[in-house]
C-alpha cells in the first residue's frame, strides 16, 4: 500500500502546478476532489479495521479539495503510512466493517491499493497525463479482491475492468461491480454483481 501510495504521488507530484479544479472525464469529481477522496478513504479503512467488526460511524472525515495540490499529495502518503501501520498492528484475526463485508487487514491494504491506483488514473485522466502502475501492484490487489477476474490479461486494464472503467476483451463489462475484502478463503467462487 505504502508502495501504491508512492507510485501515486510519483505521477501527481509532477502535475501540481497544474488546474486540479479540472472535471474528471466521465466522473463527477474534479481532479483535486479525486485525490482528496483517495486521502480520505485511507483514513476511513484505518478506523474501520481498528474499530472491528460493527459499524463505527461517529466522526466526519473530510479532506480539503481546495487544499493546495502539493498538499493534498503529501496527504495521500501521510495516510497511507497510517493505515499501513494499523494493518501491521492487527491481529491475525482482526475484522473491520466495510460496506462490502467484513474485511481483513489484507482486504483493507488491497481496497487502499484499489482506490491508490484507481483513482489516480482517474486524476490522470483529469489532468491530462498517462498513469499506468507497476504490473505487481495492479496484479496483486487484482487477485485480493477481485479473483474472479481474468489471469491472462495484462494486470493494469485488467483491475480497470474489475472497477467497471474499461472494456476487457472477451468479457462482459463490469456494472454494479463490488470488492470480495473478506479473506480469500471466504469466497465462494463465484463473481458478487453474478448473484445480484
Amino acid at each position: 500500500m505504502v508502495a501504491a501510495a508512492g507510485e501515486c504521488q510519483a505521477l501527481l507530484g509532477t502535475a501540481v502546478d497544474r488546474d486540479w479544479r479540472r472535471q474528471v472525464p466521465d466522473m463527477d469529481w474534479t481532479v483535486a476532489e479525486t485525490v482528496a477522496h483517495i486521502a480520505e478513504g485511507l483514513l476511513w479503512y484505518a478506523a474501520d479495521l481498528a474499530a472491528g467488526p460493527r459499524e463505527l460511524s461517529v466522526m466526519d472525515l473530510r479532506v480539503r479539495a481546495e487544499t493546495a495540490p502539493a498538499d493534498l499529495v503529501a496527504a495521500v502518503g501521510s495516510l497511507a503510512t497510517v493505515l499501513a501501520r494499523v494493518v501491521d498492528g492487527a491481529a491475525p484475526s482482526a475484522r473491520g466493517w466495510h460496506p462490502a463485508g467484513l474485511a481483513d487487514a489484507s482486504g483493507f491494504a488491497a481496497i487502499a491499493c484499489d482506490e491508490l491506483l484507481v483513482h489516480t488514473g482517474d486524476a490522470a485522466r483529469g489532468l491530462g497525463l498517462s498513469f499506468t502502475p507497476s504490473p505487481e501492484l495492479s496484479r496483486a490487489t487484482l487477485r485480493r479482491l477481485f479473483p474472479w477476474a481474468p489471469h491472462d490479461t495484462d494486470p493494469w486494464q485488467s483491475l480497470l475492468w474489475a472497477n467497471g472503467r474499461a472494456d476487457l476483451p472477451g468479457q462482459e463489462r463490469q456494472t454494479g461491480w463490488r470488492w470480495h475484502c473478506a479473506p480469500l478463503a471466504e469466497w465462494d467462487g463465484t463473481n458478487p454483481r453474478e448473484r445480484r
